[in-house]
């Protein structure tokens, strides 16, 4: 009871958070700044799933993210599909589309897993790039506006209300997916795929469905991303989105439920407050990813919980 008690309390904190926070944006551009932290932060969510529960790592979320961005756009501006409908196309393709590799490239391990996935997403940019007739190429397409049942997004607010909700709702299924019995057989296969094949867990058929769990959640968050910058490319599949999604992940902290949300919000306001010192933008910003992996070896998160945690000690 305690422990759902606090994963109640930290998903009311984070919807005081997300209420309160428009009250400091100045104008549009704070909100494409929090609206981006906000899709990033989706996407992080699975991949920390697969990479923080279930010890798989995967270098192409990226490449999912703007594949079932690309499915979903394409179908709504040159087959008439409403938004809505076609996110959910590229849903269910994207699943299938997951369930199919994750058979084979999931047998490995390692570093050779990370090799396979970022193969795979290599490939998704390449085609992006070279269909040009469907895709626009290298120079991208533009995108419909987004409705839901005639209902137009055309304001930063109404895309603000709409990815908080999805994030809000998708940390609350996360979080009661981690504490039932597939999050613990999750957690015994991150620990030894040995031992849990050897008291009867099929690991190949959980790890293939926290991947599609993933790649779907990526699919959402990048379809959304589409619809609401107006445009998209396939610079949202490229190599270093996949990377950045990565290092947003193990710098909030691996198989910690809000450690994705703090390192995609971070690293997305990071390069923004850096622009003034544009010569050495990048210096500073490895910098600061060095010293939160050197003195926060188990991300930022752990800092969090273990503030938390005296509070909570101190209260008894």
């Amino acid at each position: 009871m305690l422990k759902r008690y606090n994963i109640n309390r930290d998903i009311l904190t984070l919807s005081m958070i997300l209420v309160i926070a428009p009250f400091f944006f100045q104008n549009d551009f704070y909100y494409e700044i929090a609206i981006v932290s906000l899709l990033n932060a989706l996407i992080c969510i699975g991949l920390n799933m697969l990479m923080g529960y279930a010890g798989q790592v995967s270098l192409g979320h990226g490449a999912f993210a703007g594949l079932g961005g690309y499915i979903a756009v394409i179908l709504g501006s040159k087959y008439g599909i409403t938004p809505l409908f076609s996110i959910f196309i590229a849903v269910v393709t994207m699943s299938l589309f997951a369930f199919i590799i994750s058979k084979p490239i999931l047998r490995l391990k390692g570093h050779y897993l990370a090799m396979a996935t970022l193969g795979i997403g290599i490939i998704i940019s390449i085609v992006l790039n070279v269909e040009d007739e469907l895709t626009g190429g290298s120079d991208g397409m533009s995108v419909d506006s987004f409705t839901i049942f005639g209902y137009e997004f055309v304001d930063s607010l109404q895309w603000y209300i709409l990815c908080s909700f999805l994030l809000v709702f998708t940390i609350w299924m996360f979080s009661n997916l981690i504490d039932s019995p597939f999050g613990r057989v999750l957690r015994s296969i991150e620990g030894s795929e040995k031992a849990a094949n050897s008291v009867g867990i099929n690991v190949s058929h959980y790890k293939s469905i926290v991947f599609v769990i993933s790649v779907v959640i990526a699919t959402i968050a990048g379809s959304l991303y589409a619809f609401f910058s107006g445009f998209i490319s396939p610079g949202e599949a490229s190599f270093s989105h996949s990377i950045e999604l990565v290092v947003m992940v193990v710098l909030g902290g691996l198989g910690r439920i809000y450690g994705a949300i703090i390192g995609a919000v971070i690293l997305t306001i990071l390069p923004q407050l850096l622009t003034s010192f544009e010569d050495y933008q990048t210096l500073i910003y490895g910098s600061i990813i060095i010293f939160v992996m050197i003195f926060m070896p188990k991300g930022i998160a752990s800092v969090y919980e273990d503030v938390k945690g005296r509070l909570f000690a101190s209260n008894k």
